[in-house]
């Protein structure tokens, strides 16, 4: 399995100019008692070349704001602007393209035929790429088995070709790897890294958290609406402060250890204390601190953890 390098995505405007900006956006849906606000005075802006990841819990309003950005529903309240122009504009010269959870293909007609189809509408240096992307796509052993006969995961990989034919600047994911197995999912985000590298700017939505920790430089966390977190991905895990200490306690008489746990009680930024048998845990806001005291005071089996990008997106979003 290859995965072709993409040639260095074309500027176009200034560079001080935001790849995706978003000025006090919102957009509703019904009237009355019925109205629903999707999207919440979002304001946001994206650097070209970043790679951004978007979460939230079901209802959040990822999908509304992912499909203003693609120009597939207008505004109810601000503006959007995708490399300085209305969204329609960029999708329509193929300056971003999109991999979306939903969305039909034509079941009737082979793979290749479907990327050569949509190619085709961008003209001839994209038709040119379809063997290419066919490739980076990891479709090249299915090329002609039709629509109707490939998997969720295929139809997945389908819809990344399509996104890629134009060349565009910009890319734009919901769930984009929804129904692959792990195999194809490592192979789409080797894909995407080769992308990041050449400078073209990623936006994704997804429910994988480890997929926003492993890939993203920057995470934004939308919650009924709104943006209630943006900030470098490794910052918005750090920001929580505590690590989780685990050890063992020391064998001897059980008014040492008791004494040990008294101790860590009292210990400035604790919290979270717990005793399992002869185990121990505890957050710490400086956990060197607490850990010198543990082994000091004869524990083993030391373990910090820090905190991760799940526990500070259920931190963010839990009511």
């Amino acid at each position: 399995m290859h995965t072709l390098s993409p040639a260095p995505v074309a500027s176009t405007g200034t560079s001080s100019q935001p790849a995706i900006e978003f000025t006090g956006v919102r957009r509703h849906f019904g009237h009355g008692d019925r109205r629903v606000q999707a999207v919440d005075d979002v304001t946001l802006a994206i650097a070209r070349g970043e790679v951004v990841a978007l979460l939230g819990p079901n209802g959040a309003g990822k999908t509304t704001t992912l499909d203003i950005l693609l120009g597939l529903s207008e505004p109810s309240e601000g503006r959007v602007r995708v490399l300085g122009e209305r969204p329609q504009h960029a999708a329509s010269r193929g300056a971003i393209g999109a991999v979306l959870q939903t969305g039909g293909l034509l079941s009737d007609l082979t793979v290749r035929e479907t990327v050569s189809l949509i190619a085709s509408l961008h003209g001839p240096a994209s038709l040119a790429r379809v063997p290419e992307v066919l490739e980076r796509a990891d479709l090249d052993g299915i090329a002609r088995r039709r629509v109707a006969k490939c998997s969720g995961g295929e139809q997945q990989r389908i819809r990344f070709a399509l996104a890629l034919v134009a060349d565009p600047d910009i890319l734009v994911l919901d769930e984009p790897t929804a129904g692959m197995d792990v195999t194809a999912r490592r192979h789409f985000w080797d894909v995407m890294r080769t992308d990041a590298a050449a400078g073209r700017t990623i936006l994704f939505a997804t429910h994988y958290l480890e997929e926003a920790e492993q890939f993203a430089h920057r995470t934004v966390v939308m919650h009924r609406g709104r943006v209630v977190a943006d900030a470098p991905t490794a910052q918005l895990r750090a920001g929580l402060g505590a690590r989780r200490v685990s050890a063992t306690l020391p064998t001897g008489a059980a008014d040492a250890a008791d004494d040990l746990l008294a101790m860590l009680n009292a210990h400035e930024g604790v919290t979270d204390l717990r005793r399992e048998a002869d185990r121990v845990s505890l957050l710490a806001v400086d956990s060197d601190s607490v850990a010198s005291a543990l082994l000091d005071a004869g524990a083993r089996d030391l373990e910090i953890a820090a905190p991760t990008l799940e526990t500070a997106f259920t931190a963010l979003t839990e009511d």
